[in-house]
């Protein structure tokens, strides 16, 4: 009896910047990096299934709002932990201090965070397919290869 391949879960697959459709081909080119430019680099499809990776025109744009959002989460996160372990007081800097290292932390998670938003965002409009070996990704609705991965 042949042993089935278990595939990743959702949310590993979407930490991970694999590729929703089949939950096992990298998104992105390049390790991730401070450079942002060659952070962002994707895949034009899928190097095993063949998923296109830039559907539409303008497909990424709705990233912004997610990180935002994500960002919003983190620094709500990190001012409740503050405020548990340290305290806030405006009669001292503690308040301040917080402000900077949430910033901080935010700046240097920033060229993960934008990975991980395009990793979150294609995999709500891509499923996975667990017979993508045998069908074929759907076509691609618009896209232009001039503006393609223009950010």
């Amino acid at each position: 009896m042949k042993e089935e391949e278990v595939a990743r879960g959702y949310l590993a697959t979407v930490f991970s910047c694999r590729c929703p459709r089949c939950r096992e081909g990298k998104l992105f080119k390049n390790p991730i990096a401070l450079g942002l430019t060659r952070n962002m680099e994707m895949y034009e499809a899928c190097t095993l299934c063949g998923q296109p990776t830039d559907i539409e025109l303008g497909f990424y744009y709705g990233t912004g709002y997610v990180s935002y959002l994500i960002s919003l989460v983190i620094t709500g996160i990190t001012f409740l932990l503050w405020f548990l372990f340290i305290g806030y007081s405006f009669h001292d800097n503690r308040f301040l201090t917080w402000i900077i290292c949430n910033s901080v932390f935010l700046i240097v998670l920033q060229p993960w965070l934008m990975r991980f938003s395009r990793s979150l965002w294609i995999s709500w409009f891509v499923k996975y397919d667990p017979h993508w070996k045998e069908r074929p990704p759907e076509e691609r609705e618009r896209t232009n290869k001039d503006i393609s991965n223009n950010w």
